[in-house]
């Protein structure tokens, strides 16, 4: 069995130079998505904050450039929540980049009161599975452009309680189940994330795709959980937060497994080292009906 730590301590910090590099972070106007954004840039990489609020965005972008003046930072307006979004961003990105390298696959909703996205899926799976789905399948041409094209998908501990039901995958019933929601949309991002790299290797495609997950870390994501409010104390900050998702997109030992995250106590704590991968998110069959389930409700589909 392969060893689950790194050999020694990964910090964000020892992200190498990315100078030449251009990627794409959703959800980068705060929280672990923003750390991203920011070492990046620190890098030497050509960041794009893809982010809803363009006021946040802008806010994000002058702090970026505020510790790193001679930065390379770009907004894009994406609400993953609404398909037609997705679609202008992926464009807007084709029309101004000449390819891009890496995808982060971060933003995120987390336990909200119900409600639909644009498109009336329910807002947890239809913005952080489907809305991702979409979107990396919208510019997967220009990754293919890229010498060493890495997509890293950013999953969840919770992704271990989650339930694929595709009779119900929004959740429909008298009672809302937001926590079970959440466990369902952060076990398709790891579901999709697998079978996204296993069709692309069937396909000789030299994309990569990995998954991530931050552990158990201090963000405004959980601010509607009544555990944040007591534990937010001893979470990992977000740069901890951020560790294994940046490991996951510029390493070469993060080929070496599929699944990366903080491997200590619950693997909810910790340094960046191989996450569990659960039963349920190996299912060949499920994986393969949930993503044509994806193609079917989103309309949108990969060459693969």
């Amino acid at each position: 069995m392969p060893r689950k730590r790194l050999k020694q301590k990964w910090r964000l910090s020892d992200t190498g130079d990315q100078d030449g590099v251009i990627v794409l972070i959703t959800g980068s106007n705060a929280g672990i998505g923003f750390e991203m954004a920011m070492e990046f840039a620190g890098k030497g990489a050509e960041v794009i904050l893809g982010c809803r609020s363009l006021q946040r965005a802008e806010g994000a972008k002058e702090r970026i450039l505020g510790r790193h003046p001679e930065g390379r930072v770009h907004i894009l307006e994406l609400d993953l929540a609404d398909l037609r979004s997705v679609e202008r961003a992926a464009a807007e990105v084709m029309a101004s980049f000449p390819r891009l390298d890496l995808l982060i696959n971060n933003a995120g909703v987390m336990i909200p009161p119900r409600s639909t996205t644009a498109d009336g899926f329910e807002l947890q799976v239809g913005t952080n599975h489907l809305g991702h789905f979409a979107l990396t399948a919208h510019v997967l041409p220009h990754l293919e452009k890229a010498s060493k094209p890495r997509v890293v998908t950013v999953s969840s501990i919770a992704h271990n309680v989650g339930r694929l039901d595709l009779a119900n995958m929004h959740g429909e019933g008298k009672r809302y189940d937001k926590w079970g929601q959440y466990g369902r949309s952060k076990l398709a991002n790891l579901m999709f994330a697998l079978e996204l790299n296993r069709r692309l290797n069937a396909n000789g495609s030299h994309v990569v795709s990995l998954a991530s997950h931050p552990g158990y870390a201090n963000t405004s994501l959980q601010r509607h959980s009544l555990m944040w409010r007591l534990f937010n104390t001893v979470a990992l900050s977000p740069k901890r937060g951020a560790a294994a998702t940046v490991f996951a997109a510029t390493e070469a030992e993060a080929l070496d497994h599929p699944y990366w995250g903080p491997v200590g106590p619950l693997e909810a704590w910790g340094w960046t080292g191989r996450a569990n991968i659960s039963k349920r998110a190996q299912r060949l069959d499920d994986a393969a009906a949930l993503w044509a389930w994806s193609e079917k409700v989103t309309g949108v589909s990969f060459p693969l």
